[in-house]
């Protein structure tokens, strides 16, 4: 009879196992895009030039990034996404995911960015205004791709959805939005605390705790981290799915290995490099 494993093959399975049971957690560089500059603001607000989305897209995944998302921050102004060519050529390099938000209002606009490289599209605006959209969206291109984005900003002791880079009132609450949102078809959601955003002081973990609790669905928190604490702290407190980082990473307080060292150190499950 011939062995398959040995001592060997068996220290594999035992690998296999143990990273099977390790929780999944992604790391999102998230870039914000102002005609064809990547830009950085504090609170929505406040942009300041940082330099080449595409060459920055291509340093966060060489250096371990899980997935890219990109938003187009005037899109809203123009009535349009612009990032089609940016995502083109990020895509003929970068072999991530990626998820592409700002000035998705139709199905059409949603075709024409999966075509140009995208994995996902995330809404925010359009869906406030015609939730109908996400089961649409859905509906047509799965709801893996089907990503609903939130922008909270906290009032009385709850937290409102805005749009608009956190301009405008939507009166829904941004809780029970993403809960609607989730329930409509949406196969992901975002949730961006607009008065954290750019400050560096940590998460809004009680805001994700409550989006959580009420989806089924994967939330990816951004807004807020500065420190490596503040991604364990994410991480052990909440069941979120992901952390979009900016600010951190691009005025170069942290580095990707920062933060995949600090996935490490929580259990979490981090894939090899090269």
């Amino acid at each position: 009879m011939t062995r398959t494993a040995g001592c060997c093959g068996n220290a594999l399975i035992a690998s296999d196992v143990i990273a099977a049971m390790q929780r999944n957690f992604r790391l999102i560089p998230r870039l914000d895009v102002k005609m064809e500059w990547l830009i950085k603001g504090v609170q929505m607000e406040g942009w300041r030039k940082v330099g080449d989305p595409a060459a920055f897209a291509a340093d966060y995944a060489l250096a371990g990034a899980d997935e890219l998302l990109f938003m187009d921050v005037v899109a809203s102004l123009y009535e349009r996404n612009s990032l089609h060519e940016i995502i083109r050529k990020v895509a003929s390099s970068v072999f991530i995911p990626m998820t592409v938000g700002g000035g998705i209002r139709t199905v059409a606009d949603v075709s024409a960015m999966l075509a140009c490289g995208a994995d996902k599209v995330a809404i925010n605006t359009a869906a406030t205004r015609n939730p109908d959209l996400i089961t649409e969206i859905a509906n047509r291109f799965g709801s893996q791709a089907t990503v609903v984005s939130i922008e909270a900003v906290k009032h009385s002791g709850s937290w409102m959805a805005m749009t608009d880079n956190g301009r405008n009132h939507t009166g829904r609450d941004a809780v029970m939005w993403a809960k609607e949102a989730a329930e409509r078809g949406a196969g992901e959601i975002i949730i961006t605390s607009v008065d954290r955003d750019g400050l560096g002081s940590g998460y809004e973990i009680e805001l994700v705790k409550l989006v959580a609790s009420q989806v089924r669905v994967p939330v990816v928190c951004g807004g807020g981290l500065g420190t490596t604490g503040h991604l364990k702290e994410l991480v052990t407190q909440t069941d979120a799915s992901a952390a979009s980082i900016a600010q951190a990473l691009h005025w170069k307080k942290l580095g990707m290995g920062d933060l995949r060292s600090t996935l490490a150190e929580t259990g979490c499950f981090v894939r090899k490099l090269g």
